[in-house]
């Protein structure tokens, strides 16, 4: 079944967070480098997600559901 726009949206934020989370841990053990470079993907996906938040909104606006 297609995932629904808001579903994806959700999707992102939800691997943006765990990216966040594994960086922590990550620097929580003293593990600088994994910890800097997953803190780079969890921005990187935190971007992403929010790209498609606004697309949503944007589009929605458009439609008059805003």
């Amino acid at each position: 079944m297609p995932q629904s726009p808001h579903d994806r949206g959700a999707e992102l934020h939800n691997q943006a967070a765990h990216a966040h989370e594994a960086a922590a841990a990550a620097h929580s053990k003293s593990d600088h480098l994994t910890a800097h470079e997953l803190s780079k993907k969890a921005h990187e996906l935190s971007q992403n997600a929010l790209r498609h938040t606004e697309e949503l909104v944007k589009d929605a606006k458009q439609a008059g559901k805003v």
